[in-house]
C-alpha cells in the first residue's frame, strides 16, 4: 500500500487570470540548480577536508572532476602533491572483496583514518576495511566495539553497568561485583539520561535504554546523574503512514513546554570505587536541560561544574573537592537579558580555564585563573569570536572571528593566532573572503577553505606560526555552472531599524535575468537567533536553495535584521523576549531594495521558512499582512507555549509571561489577508505538529483561507520522495499565487 498525503484546504482557491506566463524549460533550469544536481556533478572540490597522518607528519585528501575521485597525501617537509596510493590496484582489491565491480576513478572512501605509516581504514558501503599499503592487502578488523551499556575504568581493572536501574561494578580479573546503588527504579534510574530522540511506542511503552557514566582519570570515582523521569510531562504523535495498519500508531515522548515544572529532573551523584560510598548532589537537582556538567580534574577526587541556570540568565564554575566534600565558586555569569554561546575548556596544565562569552558585549575570548579565580581577556574588541583550538606546547590559541577586519564583511570569519596573555595577535588567512579551516592535531598547520558566495573556493596549506601559505590544494571546479549562466549572488547592505545599524543580506536573480522587467520578491527567513543567514561561503549560497526559486522568476533575498546572532550582544539583545518583530528589519531592507532597483517590484512579496523560520513566514502574513503577500510555513512553531522548553526560555525569558501571547502566530490569525500555506510532518519530535494544527483551528475560527498540507510518514525534515513532493508544492504555491502563472507538477527533479 502506498503512504497517503494528507491535504487539508481550507475554503477553495480562487484562480484569476494569469499575467505571466511559465514553461517546463523553466522548472528544468531550476531543477538543473539544486545542489543534489549540482555537488560533484557540475560543481567539484568546495570544501577539501584533510585526513591527518597518525604520526603528524602530513594529511590526505580527495579532490574530484567530471573524470572521477582522486587521493591524494602531502607531507609537510615536502609539500608536494601525490596519490595517496594505487587506485587502480585498490579498485581491484574492493572489486575482489565486495563482488562488485569499483571504478578506480569512482572509489567512494568515507571514514578515513590513518593508523600508522601504512595501515589506513576507511569504510565502503557501510563496511569497513583495513588496508595494508605496503602489500595491498585487507587486515582483519581487530577493533574491539565497546558494548555501549557498560565502561571501562581506566586502569581496566572495573567494567561499570546497570541492572534494574541500578549501578554496579565488577572485577575484571575476579568477576567481584559490587553495587553502587540501591535506590533505582523505573522512572527513578542510576546512570541513566534522556536522549532527545527517545520515542516510546503508545502511552506506556518501553523508552530506549540509556548509559552514562564518567570514570576519574585515576579509576577511584565515578560520576553519573540520577534520571527521575516521575514528573515528566509527555507530548504525543499519531503515525498514520504505517501500511499495515489500519488504527494509527500512538507514540509519546518526554518533553517540557515553556514553564512547565512537572519535567525531567536530574539529580548528579559521585560514587567512591574503593568504599562505594555514595554523594548525591541534591543541590544540584535541575530540570532536562539545565542540569549542571562536570570534568574530572587530574587532582584525584576534584571536579569542575558548569551550571546553567533556568533563564539562561546565569551561569557558575565551581570546583568540588569529594574527598573534602567542599566545593568552590571559581566564576558566575550574568545577564538581565540571556547569556548564550557559552564555552569553557579546562587546561590544567596552565592552572586555567578558557572561557568564551558575550559579557562584556562581543563574544571574546578569556583566561580564568583556577587558583586566584581572577579573569583576563585574551581577544578584546568589536568583533565576534566564534571557535578556538588551543596549542598547549606552543601556550596560544588559534581561533576564528568575525567582523574584526574593517574591510571585510562581518559574518566572513578569519583565522588569527595570539598568546594565551592576548599579546602577539597574527592575522592567518588575510584573503577578503570566509575561512573555514581544520588545525593539524599538533597546531602547526590549517588547512583552509577560502570562499564567499561571489568566490569559488581555493584550498590552502598554511603554517601557524606566521600563517604563511605553503600550498594551493586545490581550486574549485565550476565551468559547467558558469556555462548554466549562474550569476552569482550579490550581497547588499540596508539601514535597520534603529535607522543607524548597518545589515546585510544577499539577492539570487534567476540566470535570464532581465533588468527591464519587474520581478516578485520572495524572503527566505530563519531569524531564530541562535544563527544567522547570511550565506558567508560558496558552499551555502550555492546549496541554500534560492537559486532554483529565482530560475522560476524571482528575485529571492535573505537578510540579518538586529536579533540574529555573529555580531554584538547588543545587536543580539534585540529579539530577546520580542521575536515577533523580527522580520522588522527585513521589510525595510526589502523596501530599500525596491528604491534602488527598479527590477524589484515590492508589491508582490512573500517569504518561506521551516522550522523557527516557518513561524516567521506565517508570522510575516499576520504581522504585516499588508506587504507579505505569500507564504509556505514548515514545521513552523507558531506558539512558543507550545515548543520544547530550553528554546523559547533562553530567547523569549522564564518565567512565561505575557509577551509570548503577543508574538504568538495563532492570537493573531484574525491577521491574515495573503495566501498562507502550512505545512508539517505527522511525527516531527522537534516541532509537535500541535501548534500548526492550532493555527489552522484559529484560521478557520476568524473565517481565514488558508491551505495546509501534512505529510503523515516526515519527522522534522522531510526526506526521500516526500521532500521532492514538498519542493514542488512549494514551488508552485509561489509560481500562482505570487507569480500569478498557472503552475506545472508534471516534471522530474533529475
Amino acid at each position: 500500500m502506498r503512504k497517503y498525503l494528507l491535504i487539508i484546504a481550507a475554503g477553495t482557491i480562487a484562480f484569476s487570470s494569469f499575467s505571466q506566463q511559465i514553461t517546463k524549460q523553466d522548472y528544468a533550469r531550476a531543477v538543473s540548480f539544486m545542489w543534489q544536481n549540482l555537488q560533484n556533478k557540475k560543481v567539484f572540490n568546495i570544501s577539501v577536508r584533510p585526513n591527518w597522518f597518525a604520526d603528524s607528519s602530513g594529511f590526505s585528501f580527495s579532490t574530484q572532476n567530471k573524470n572521477g575521485i582522486t587521493y591524494n597525501k602531502l607531507y609537510f617537509n615536502k609539500p608536494t602533491i601525490e596519490p595517496l596510493f594505487d587506485h587502480e590496484r585498490l579498485a581491484k582489491l574492493l572489486s575482489d572483496s565486495l563482488k562488485t565491480a569499483i571504478k578506480s576513478n569512482e572509489l567512494h572512501l568515507n571514514s578515513i583514518s590513518h593508523i600508522d605509516k601504512t595501515k589506513m581504514s576507511f569504510t565502503v558501503n557501510d563496511k569497513t576495511f583495513i588496508l595494508d599499503l605496503a602489500n595491498y592487502s585487507f587486515l582483519r578488523d581487530n577493533i574491539i566495539r565497546e558494548n555501549e551499556m557498560e565502561s571501562k575504568s581506566p586502569d581496566g581493572k572495573w567494567v561499570a553497568y546497570t541492572d534494574k536501574y541500578n549501578l554496579f561494578i565488577k572485577s575484571v580479573s575476579t568477576g567481584e561485583v559490587k553495587q553502587l546503588s540501591t535506590e533505582g527504579k523505573k522512572n527513578y534510574e542510576y546512570a541513566s539520561y534522556y536522549s532527545w530522540d527517545d520515542i516510546i511506542v503508545g502511552e506506556s511503552g518501553e523508552r530506549p535504554r540509556r548509559f552514562f557514566v564518567s570514570w576519574s582519570p585515576d579509576s577511584k570515582w565515578i560520576y553519573t546523574n540520577i534520571c527521575d523521569f516521575n514528573r515528566g510531562q509527555k507530548m504525543y504523535l499519531l503515525d498514520w503512514s504505517v501500511d499495515t495498519l489500519y488504527k494509527p500508531k500512538l507514540l509519546s515522548y518526554y518533553r517540557a513546554s515553556p514553564g512547565d515544572t512537572d519535567m525531567i529532573y536530574e539529580t548528579p551523584v559521585f560514587f567512591n570505587v574503593e568504599s562505594g560510598k555514595e554523594f548525591v548532589k541534591n543541590e544540584y537537582k535541575a530540570v532536562w536541560g539545565h542540569a549542571p556538567t562536570f570534568e574530572w580534574s587530574k587532582e584525584s577526587g576534584v571536579v569542575y561544574g558548569e551550571t546553567h541556570f533556568r533563564g539562561d540568565q546565569q551561569i557558575e564554575i565551581e570546583r568540588l573537592d569529594l574527598n573534602k566534600q567542599s566545593k568552590e565558586l571559581l566564576y558566575r555569569e550574568t545577564s538581565t537579558t540571556n547569556i548564550d554561546a557559552f564555552q569553557k575548556r579546562l587546561v590544567e596544565e596552565w592552572g586555567k580555564m578558557i572561557i568564551v562569552s558575550e559579557k562584556d558585549g562581543w563574544r571574546q575570548v578569556y583566561l580564568l585563573d583556577i587558583k586566584d579565580k581572577s579573569v583576563k581577556p585574551v581577544t578584546n574588541g568589536s568583533f565576534y569570536v566564534n571557535d578556538f583550538e588551543i596549542d598547549q606546547k606552543g601556550k596560544s590559541i588559534i581561533f576564528t572571528a568575525s567582523g574584526k577586519e574593517s574591510n571585510s564583511n562581518p559574518y566572513y570569519q578569519h583565522g588569527y593566532k595570539t598568546g594565551i596573555d592576548g599579546k602577539g595577535l597574527i592575522l592567518l588567512t588575510p584573503e577578503n573572503a570566509n575561512h573555514e579551516f581544520v588545525v593539524s592535531p599538533d597546531g602547526k598547520y590549517i588547512v583552509d577553505n577560502v570562499s564567499a558566495p561571489d568566490q569559488p573556493t581555493k584550498t590552502l596549506l598554511r603554517e601557524t606560526k606566521t600563517g604563511k601559505l605553503i600550498s594551493t590544494l586545490s581550486n574549485a571546479e565550476i565551468s559547467d555552472l558558469t556555462a548554466m549562466h549562474y550569476q552569482f549572488p550579490e550581497t547588499f547592505t540596508a539601514i535597520a531599524r534603529d535607522g543607524v545599524t548597518i545589515i546585510y543580506g544577499a539577492i539570487w536573480k534567476p540566470s535570464n535575468f532581465d533588468p527591464s522587467k519587474k520581478y516578485p520578491v520572495i524572503d527566505q527567513t530563519y531569524t531564530g537567533p541562535h544563527t544567522h543567514m547570511f550565506p558567508e561561503s560558496f558552499t551555502a549560497a550555492l546549496r541554500r536553495g534560492n537559486q532554483p526559486f529565482a530560475e522560476l522568476g524571482f528575485i529571492v533575498v535573505c537578510v540579518d535584521g538586529m536579533g540574529t546572532a555573529g555580531r554584538s550582544k547588543a545587536f543580539h539583545n534585540v529579539s530577546y523576549k520580542n521575536m515577533g518583530k523580527n522580520l522588522l528589519d527585513h521589510v525595510l531592507a526589502i523596501k530599500q531594495l525596491g528604491r534602488k532597483y527598479s527590477w524589484i517590484d515590492t508589491t508582490k512579496v512573500g517569504i518561506f521558512g521551516h522550522s523557527a523560520g516557518g513561524f516567521d513566514a506565517a508570522h510575516a502574513l499576520l504581522e504585516f499582512p499588508d506587504f507579505y503577500k505569500v507564504g509556505v510555513a514548515s514545521s513552523g512553531d507558531h506558539d512558543f507555549r507550545m515548543e520544547k522548553n530550553w528554546w523559547p526560555e533562553m530567547y523569549m525569558g522564564w518565567p512565561v509571561d505575557s509577551s509570548y501571547n503577543a508574538v504568538s502566530n495563532i492570537t493573531m490569525a484574525g491577521n491574515l489577508k495573503g495566501k498562507l500555506l502550512l505545512v508539517h510532518g505527522g511525527i516531527d519530535e522537534n516541532v509537535n505538529p500541535s501548534a500548526t494544527f492550532k493555527l489552522a483551528e484559529a484560521l478557520v475560527k476568524a473565517n481565514k483561507e488558508f491551505d495546509m498540507l501534512i505529510f503523515p510518514s516526515q519527522h522534522h525534515g522531510y526526506a526521500g520522495n516526500v521532500s521532492e513532493y514538498f519542493t514542488k508544492k512549494r514551488w508552485n504555491y509561489f509560481v500562482e499565487h505570487l507569480l500569478g502563472a498557472t503552475p506545472i507538477w508534471d516534471f522530474q527533479f533529475k
